[in-house]
C-alpha cells in the first residue's frame, strides 16, 4: 500500500501512537513505545526484542536492545490504561461498519520450554493438539461480521504455578493473583467489560466454556445472553418431555421439604446428540452463513427449544427455555457440533446460525495476531513482560484493524442480523445474506496454522509500516 504523504497511513500511525502514549505514565516511553510497535508491524519473522531492535536502530542495536527490553520486562506502565486508549480509536473505526454483536471468549496457548517461564506447565496446547509445556491466556475480543479486536487479556496460572512461593516471585506474579479456572477470568473478563460501558453484544464460547452449566448461568446472571458450544453429552428436557416435582414427606418436624424435580424412566432428560438422531428429516435445513474465499459457506443445521437438565434434580422448578441448534454436515454419518443460545425466541432461524458461526472472527484474531503480529514470540519470562507484549501486540493489531476500515466494502450491504423478529416460514432451504470474502481457517480454537489448502486463502500482506519510515537514530 502506497504511503500518502498527507493523511496516510504514516501519519496516522504517529497520531495513534502519541494518542495511545499518553497512557503510558511518562514521556521518555513514547520512543520505545513506537519502536517496539513499529517493529511489531514492519519486521518480517521472529518478533522478539532482539529483531526488533535491529529492524528500528540498526546503527545501535544494542542501545535499542536494552531500551525495548526494559519498556516490555520492567517498566511499570498500565495494560489497562494502554488497551482502553486502542479501544477508544479502533472500536469506532468497526463500528462503522455496523454495531458490534458478539462479545467472544476464548483462550490461546503458546509451547514453551523448561519450567521458569510465568505459568508454563504440562496442559492441553490447542496449537499443538496435544498436552505439551505451554502458556494460555484467556482473551475476550469484540466483534462484528466485519471486524474484531481483542479488549481482554489474562495469562492463566496453573494451580502448580499459583502454590509455588518461589518460583511466583522470581516471575514477578503479582500477590494479588490467585488460582483461578479460565472460566473464572473470563467472567473477571466480562465484568471488566461491563464496568468500562463496552458497546453489549451476546456472549459467543466454545464447548470449552460452554459446557459448564454454572459458567452460562453466570453469564446470565451479569445480564448477558450467550451462544456457547456444548458437549455432545450435554443433556436436555426434549419438547414436551417434564420431569415429575415431588417433595420428601415431612413428619411435622424441622423444616418442610421443599419441592426437587424427579426422574422416572419415562420422564427423564437426553442427551443432545440423542435427542439430534432422533429428529426427522424434515427438522433439517440447509443454511449459508457467508462467503467463504472460493463458494459460499453452508451447512445442514436444526433448531428446538430445550431446558438445560444438568443436576436439575436439586432444583425446584426447571431452567429457562432456551435454543439448541445442532449442525449435521451431510458428509458425516452423526452430528458434528451443538450449541446452547439465550438469543430471543423469535430470531429467524438463518441469524442464529450467523451468531454460532461468527467465532470465525476470534480465530481470524489468533491467526493474525500471532503470525503478522508476534503474539507469541515473546521471550521473557515475566508477569509483567509476558503482559506488556500482549497489550503492544493488540495495539499494532489495533491499528491494522482501523487502517482496513478505511477500504470501502465490497459486495450488497448487509442488514442488522439480530433483530428479534417473528420467524417467517421457510418451506425449503434457506440462506442468510452473505457476509464480506473472507477466508476459513482451520484453526482448534487457538493453534497457529498456515493459509494453505482448499478452506483458507492467503492473509492479505499489510505493508503499511515498513521500517524505515519509523527507524529510530
Amino acid at each position: 500500500m502506497k504511503l500518502e504523504e498527507d493523511g496516510g497511513s504514516e501519519t496516522r500511525f504517529s497520531a495513534y501512537v502519541e494518542r495511545l502514549s499518553g497512557a503510558l505514565g511518562h514521556r521518555d516511553r513514547e520512543g520505545p513505545f513506537r519502536a517496539y510497535c513499529a517493529g511489531l508491524l514492519g519486521t518480517e519473522g521472529r518478533k522478539s526484542v532482539e529483531p526488533l531492535a535491529a529492524a528500528t536502530a540498526p546503527s545501535r542495536v544494542s542501545g535499542q536492545h536494552q531500551s525495548l527490553l526494559h519498556f516490555v520486562g520492567q517498566s511499570e506502565w498500565s495494560d489497562a490504561a494502554v488497551l482502553a486508549e486502542v479501544r477508544a480509536y479502533v472500536l469506532p473505526a468497526i463500528e462503522r461498519r455496523g454495531p458490534i454483536e458478539a462479545w467472544i471468549l476464548d483462550d490461546t496457548s503458546f509451547p514453551k520450554q523448561g519450567r521458569h517461564s510465568v505459568g508454563v506447565a504440562r496442559q492441553y496446547c490447542g496449537q499443538l493438539g496435544k498436552r505439551a509445556n505451554c502458556q494460555a491466556a484467556v482473551t475476550l475480543s469484540l466483534a462484528n461480521p466485519h471486524a474484531s479486536l481483542p479488549v481482554g487479556y489474562r495469562l492463566y496460572l496453573p494451580k502448580e504455578w499459583a502454590e509455588d512461593a518461589p518460583r511466583r516471585k522470581q516471575a514477578g506474579v503479582p500477590d494479588d493473583v490467585a488460582f483461578a479456572t479460565k472460566t473464572a477470568i473470563a467472567l473477571g473478563l466480562l465484568d471488566e467489560a461491563l464496568a468500562q460501558g463496552l458497546p453489549r453484544g451476546f456472549v459467543l464460547a466454545d464447548a470449552g466454556y460452554g459446557s459448564d452449566t454454572a459458567f452460562r448461568q453466570a453469564v446470565t446472571a451479569l445480564g448477558l445472553s450467550y451462544v456457547m458450544g456444548v458437549a455432545p453429552t450435554t443433556s436436555v428436557w426434549a419438547l414436551g418431555v417434564r420431569p415429575l416435582t415431588q417433595a420428601k414427606p415431612w413428619r411435622g418436624r424441622g423444616r418442610r421439604p421443599l419441592p426437587r424435580l424427579r426422574r422416572d424412566d419415562e420422564r427423564k432428560p437426553v442427551s443432545v446428540k440423542a435427542l439430534a438422531l432422533s429428529l426427522p428429516d424434515q427438522a433439517w435445513q440447509i443454511i449459508a452463513w457467508r462467503e467463504g474465499s472460493n463458494d459460499v459457506l453452508k451447512g445442514r443445521f436444526a433448531r428446538l427449544r430445550v431446558h438445560a437438565a444438568h443436576r436439575d434434580n436439586l432444583r425446584s422448578e426447571l431452567r429457562p427455555e432456551e435454543w439448541l441448534v445442532i449442525e449435521w454436515p451431510e458428509s458425516e454419518t452423526e452430528p458434528t457440533k451443538y450449541w446452547l443460545s439465550t438469543l430471543p425466541e423469535d430470531i429467524p432461524f438463518d441469524q442464529l446460525v450467523d451468531a454460532v458461526k461468527l467465532r470465525w472472527r476470534i480465530e481470524r484474531d489468533y491467526q493474525e495476531l500471532k503470525q503478522e503480529v508476534g503474539l507469541g514470540h515473546y521471550e521473557g519470562r515475566g508477569w509483567r513482560g509476558f503482559h506488556h507484549h500482549a497489550t503492544l501486540c493488540i495495539a499494532a493489531y489495533g491499528f491494522l484493524i482501523a487502517e482496513r476500515q478505511t477500504i470501502p466494502p465490497s459486495g450488497r450491504p448487509r442488514p442488522e442480523r439480530f433483530q428479534t423478529s417473528p420467524v417467517s416460514p421457510r418451506p425449503g432451504p434457506t440462506r442468510s445474506a452473505p457476509a464480506p470474502t473472507a477466508s476459513r481457517p482451520k484453526l482448534d480454537r487457538n493453534p497457529q496454522t498456515t493459509n494453505s489448502g482448499p478452506l483458507g486463502a492467503p492473509t492479505p500482506k499489510m505493508s503499511l509500516l515498513p521500517p524505515p519510515p519509523f527507524v529510530t537514530q
